[in-house]
């Protein structure tokens, strides 16, 4: 698991997006590979690589887009340093998963799929993380932990800041 999802992520550059794409243009149905070895490289896919894509792939720029936007999986905005995912799925709902989200939403003050203004976290929306007996469950940077409740999303959060910063900072 990574504490820091940012530390295996290079900044952007069209010759690393080009090599990355071409690495892939000869698999069966390469779009979606391409894109996520772009977004593995990169953290997201830059909208700078989509004409890139759609030159090598032979599509058109609006169908490269529009499977970039389609898929909840890939983002086109850079992530935050700590990625925090919260279940919805009915399992998690019906043991205070809807309040949970409520609160990471307010106290992180960003939507779903947004990350805060100083960039610091990511907050996403899954419907299963596959741990139904445990919820709510949660992940942050990748490590699973269920039955959590906002007190105990908030000293998650804490202490990855802390893991990832070196400092103790307060939830954006």
């Amino acid at each position: 698991m990574l504490s820091d999802v940012s530390t295996r992520h290079v900044p952007w550059s069209p010759e690393v997006a080009s090599e990355t794409i071409w690495a892939h243009v000869a698999q069966r149905g390469p779009l979606l590979p391409v894109l996520h070895a772009l977004q593995e490289t990169f953290g997201y896919v830059d909208p700078r690589a989509v004409p890139l894509v759609a030159k090598a792939l032979n599509l058109s720029r609006a169908d490269v887009h529009g499977v970039l936007t389609f898929y909840s999986d890939l983002r086109s905005t850079p992530p935050g340093k700590m990625r925090v995912q919260v279940c919805r799925g009915e399992a998690c709902q019906s043991v205070g998963g809807h309040a949970l989200a409520e609160h990471a939403t307010s106290s992180l003050r960003v939507d779903f799929g947004g990350t805060t203004a100083d960039g610091s976290i990511t907050l996403d929306e899954v419907f299963c993380l596959g741990n139904c007996a445990l919820g709510p469950t949660v992940t942050v940077d990748g490590r699973l932990h269920g039955r959590v409740r906002a007190a105990e999303l908030d000293r998650l959060v804490r202490d990855g800041a802390v893991s990832s910063s070196g400092n103790s900072g307060e939830l954006a």
